[in-house]
């Protein structure tokens, strides 16, 4: 059937039937009128007109396809006090070990980032860590609904797994009530702040971006990065994010002062006339890292799904570039591939 650039027109119409039974309802806000959530200030111009003319005009740079890793990780069960260990699964799946807890972000484990699991854009290499070789998961952060960042199948297995808690801006608990409704979900608006343990909390926080499942439900729930406090230092966990005018990251750095990690997202980025608005490139990326006070940084978002007409190994091309120009000293801004880990010093 004819496709899209990787959307056979079925897929396309899977989208325009997606849809969730509920809809989140409350009080209005500066970032949500009643019916729908939006970046204060900077209203979203792209609509499915725009999606058509990118499909249509695609110009697709090179992917590899499906390969092994060369390494896997398998991560220790607990990481205690202080250190910090964080594992890249692939695209914004990370995971986080410190303090005692394993927190899990965006988790994919499906083939496909999309509405079925027989068509879209699939991965190009499998999780960096086998789902059996996975510890105990106490938390998972879910940044928004997109599909390679809220998959349903995987949050049901990890639910069979661990009974983790599984924190979620607002309105996206109904999606996964409404696939499973035996999953426990917290939903979180801007500016809650969920106590996880004595020595960790988990701040919810702006991020730049919007969320659809279909294409009837656009900003019908909520998108967040998240800010997770410890002894050891603060971690900042951006799943997706445009860079805006770059004031949620400056907030950010006012309100918490100092990040001893940043995990930001580099790739998906062209054309930008179209993915800018939610996309970061990696000069971007380097912006919110000065934005940010120059913490340690773990770039991701990359090198997994196709999602964009960027090339497999254009964000770290980019990225290169873009620390040198930044002056960026050995060391601070570390990217993985999929399935290592990194010890992050303190």
């Amino acid at each position: 059937m004819k496709s899209l650039w990787g959307f056979p027109l079925i897929t396309l119409i899977g989208l325009l039937l997606t849809s969730c039974a509920n809809y989140y309802e409350g009080q209005k806000s500066d970032h949500f009128d009643g019916k729908r959530f939006y970046n204060p200030g900077k209203p979203l111009n792209k609509g499915f007109g725009s999606f058509l003319k990118w499909r249509l005009t695609a110009d697709r740079q090179e992917w590899p396809g499906y390969t092994e890793l060369a390494v896997y990780d398998h991560p220790p069960e607990r990481v205690f006090g202080d250190q910090l260990r964080v594992s890249f699964v692939g695209h914004a799946t990370v995971l986080i070990q410190t303090q005692g807890l394993n927190i899990l972000t965006d988790p994919v484990w499906a083939e496909r980032a999309s509405p079925v699991q027989w068509a879209g854009p699939t991965r190009v290499h499998p999780p960096g860590i086998a789902f059996k070789d996975l510890p105990p998961i106490d938390v998972v952060l879910i940044s928004h609904n997109h599909y390679d960042h809220l998959d349903l199948t995987t949050l049901e297995r990890l639910w069979n797994h661990s009974k983790p808690r599984i924190i979620v801006p607002l309105g996206n608990d109904l999606i996964i009530t409404d696939h499973n409704s035996a999953i426990i979900s917290e939903d979180y608006d801007w500016g809650d702040v969920v106590p996880i343990s004595a020595e960790l909390a988990v701040h919810v926080e702006p991020m730049h971006h919007w969320s659809a499942r279909g294409m009837f439900d656009r900003n019908r729930a909520l998108w967040a990065a998240f800010t997770l406090t410890t002894p050891g230092g603060n971690i900042y966990f951006v799943g997706d994010s445009g860079y805006g005018n770059g004031d949620y990251f400056r907030t950010a750095k006012n309100k918490f002062q100092s990040f001893r990690l940043a995990i930001v997202p580099i790739g998906a980025y062209d054309p930008q006339w179209f993915m800018a608005y939610g996309h970061m490139n990696p000069e971007e990326c380097l912006l919110t890292f000065e934005d940010l006070g120059r913490p340690q940084l773990l770039p991701i978002h990359y090198g997994m799904f196709p999602l964009a007409d960027t090339g497999y190994e254009q964000p770290l091309k980019d990225l290169r570039k873009a620390m040198a120009a930044h002056v960026v000293e050995e060391g601070i801004i570390v990217p993985l591939t999929a399935g290592a880990g990194w010890y992050v010093p303190r």
